[in-house]
C-alpha cells in the first residue's frame, strides 16, 4: 500500500470505508458535483434557467443512468451542459471506482489491496486479483462498443441533422443507450422514429450489450476462444434469462397493444413489429421509447412495469432487481413448492447465502418502492395538478428501476415529489443490499447461538 494511489486513498480517510459504503459515497459525490455544474449559467442555453432542484434531479438521473428529466436536454442545456450530462452518464454507467482504478492503471501505478477490493466490488469480480485486468477490459470494451454504436448510428443521424450535428447526436445516443440511460436530445424522445430501421436495430443492440453484464461478456468471449473455458453458472443464468425475455417480451407486448389505435393499432404491419420489438427491449432498463406510454392500455403499462422491475443482468449498466436475482427467487420458490430441499441450477446447487441474498434484495426493493409510491401519493397535489394513481406508480417504478420511461408525468411533479423520485433513483442505482450493507452497524458475532425452531407458521 505504498503507491501514490494508496497514499491518496489513506490521506483522504477513505480507507475506513467498506467497498459498499465507498460506492454509495462516490455516487453521491458525483451527483453533487454534477448538480453544481448543471446549475452554472454556462450549462444553459441563452434565455434558459435551471433551478438548483432541477439541476439535482438531472444530475441524479444522469449518474444513476435513469433517463427521467424535468427539463428538455436539447433545448435547455448548452453544449457544455450536454457534455456534462454525457460524462455523468458515462461515469454512472461504468462506476466511478472503476474509472478511478483504470486511471491509476493507465498511470502505471500499483493498485493496492484496498483499491483492488473496491474495484472488485464495483465490477463484481469473483477474485481479488482479477480486478485490475477486469477493470481495464470493462472500460476499453465499453468505449469500443460505444464508438462502434456511434458509427453505426451516424449515417441515420447525419441524414437528418447534417454532418457535424449528426455525428454528435449519434455519439450522444450511443453512450446513452449502452449505459442504459435513455436520454435523448430530441424533445419527444424517439417517438417520431417508430419506423426507423437503424434506430430499431442499433439502439436495442446497444441496450442489450450494456445490460448483459461485463463478467458475462468476458466469460462468453473466453469460451468462444477456447471451449475448455467453461461458462459459469452466473453466465448460464444471465444468458438464459436474457434470451427468454428478448423472445417473450416483444410478443407479449405486441399482443397487449396490437389493437390499441393510439399505439400499435394505427401503424402498418412493419412498423407494428418494429415498435413491439423496441418496446419489448427498452423497459427492462433503458428509457428510450418510440411509442407514447401515456396512450397505452393498462395491461401494456402493467407488463412494462414488470419488465422494469426485472431489469438487466447483475454487474451491468442496467437497473432493476436484476434477472439473476429474479431467477434465483423463482427457482428457490419452485424447489420449495416441489418439496425439494436444494435448489439446483445447471447441475449446481444454489448456496443458502445466495438464496437469502436474492430474497433480501427482492424484499428490500419492494419495500422501498412501496414507500416511495406511498410518499408520492401523499404529496400529490389536488385539483388540476393532481396526477393519476397509474402515473405515479409508473413514475416510481421507472425511477427505482433506473429505466427512465414516463407517462409524460415527470415535468408535472411538484418539488416534494421530485425529491422522492431523486431518492428512488439513487436507491435503485446503488442497490438495496449495497445500501443496507453500507450503512448497517457492524455487530460482533453473538456469544450465544440459540436453538433452531420450526414452530413458525408460514403461508
Amino acid at each position: 500500500m505504498n503507491s501514490a494511489f494508496s497514499l491518496h486513498f489513506r490521506r483522504f480517510g477513505l480507507s475506513r470505508f467498506s467497498p459498499a459504503q465507498l460506492i454509495a459515497l462516490t455516487f453521491g459525490a458525483a451527483i453533487l458535483g454534477g448538480t453544481l455544474l448543471l446549475w452554472l449559467p454556462l450549462s444553459h442555453e441563452p434565455g434558459q434557467t435551471v433551478s438548483l432542484l432541477q439541476a439535482l434531479f438531472m444530475a441524479t438521473s444522469a449518474v444513476c443512468v435513469t433517463g427521467l428529466g424535468v427539463v428538455d436536454i436539447g433545448t435547455t442545456f448548452s453544449p457544455f451542459g450536454e457534455a456534462v450530462m454525457l460524462l455523468l452518464v458515462q461515469f454512472g454507467g461504468l462506476g466511478l471506482i472503476t474509472v478511478g482504478t483504470m486511471t491509476a492503471l493507465l498511470l502505471r501505478r500499483r493498485v493496492g489491496v484496498r483499491s483492488r477490493l473496491n474495484a472488485a466490488q464495483q465490477v463484481n469480480a469473483s477474485r481479488l486479483g482479477e480486478a485490475p485486468a477486469l477493470v481495464r477490459t470493462v472500460v476499453l470494451s465499453a468505449l469500443a462498443i460505444e464508438l462502434a454504436g456511434a458509427l453505426l448510428l451516424a449515417p441515420d443521424f447525419i441524414a437528418r441533422e447534417g454532418l457535424q450535428r449528426g455525428l454528435y447526436y449519434a455519439l450522444f445516443h450511443s453512450v446513452s443507450a449502452f449505459n442504459n440511460a435513455g436520454f435523448s436530445l430530441y424533445p419527444t424522445g424517439l417517438t417520431g422514429l417508430v419506423g426507423n430501421l437503424a434506430i430499431n436495430i442499433f439502439i436495442p443492440l446497444l441496450i442489450i450489450l450494456g445490460g448483459m453484464g461485463f463478467l458475462v461478456q468476458v466469460n462468453v468471449l473466453a469460451w468462444l476462444r477456447d471451449r475448455r473455458n467453461q461458462l459459469s453458472t452466473n453466465t448460464r443464468i444471465s444468458l438464459a434469462m436474457t434470451f427468454f425475455l428478448l423472445l417473450s417480451a416483444p410478443v407479449l407486448f405486441g399482443l397487449m397493444e396490437w389493437n390499441n389505435p393510439a399505439t400499435l393499432g394505427g401503424l402498418p404491419l412493419r412498423d407494428k413489429l418494429l415498435a413491439a420489438w423496441f418496446q419489448g427491449v427498452t423497459p427492462r432498463t433503458a428509457g428510450f421509447n418510440t411509442l407514447d406510454y401515456a396512450q397505452m392500455t393498462f395491461a401494456g403499462l402493467f407488463y412494462s412495469m414488470l419488465l422494469m422491475l426485472i431489469g438487466g443482468n447483475s454487474g451491468s449498466t442496467a437497473g432493476g432487481i436484476k434477472t439473476n436475482t429474479v431467477f434465483v427467487m423463482v427457482v428457490s420458490a419452485w424447489s420449495l413448492i416441489r418439496g425439494r430441499k436444494d435448489a439446483v441450477v445447471f447441475d449446481r446447487r444454489l448456496g443458502t447465502d445466495i438464496i437469502l441474498r436474492a430474497m433480501s434484495v427482492g424484499l428490500l426493493s419492494l419495500v422501498m418502492l412501496a414507500l416511495g409510491i406511498l410518499l408520492l401519493l401523499l404529496l400529490n397535489s389536488h385539483g388540476e395538478g393532481e396526477l393519476s394513481f397509474i402515473q405515479l406508480v409508473f413514475e416510481a417504478v421507472s425511477a427505482f428501476a433506473t429505466v427512465g420511461l414516463s407517462m409524460n408525468a415527470t415535468a408535472l411533479l411538484n418539488p416534494a415529489q421530485e425529491l422522492v423520485i431523486i431518492a428512488l433513483m439513487f436507491l435503485g442505482r446503488i442497490g438495496p443490499l449495497t445500501l443496507a450493507v453500507a450503512f448497517a452497524q457492524r455487530e460482533l458475532p453473538p456469544p450465544v447461538r440459540y436453538p433452531q425452531t420450526s414452530e413458525v407458521l408460514i403461508g
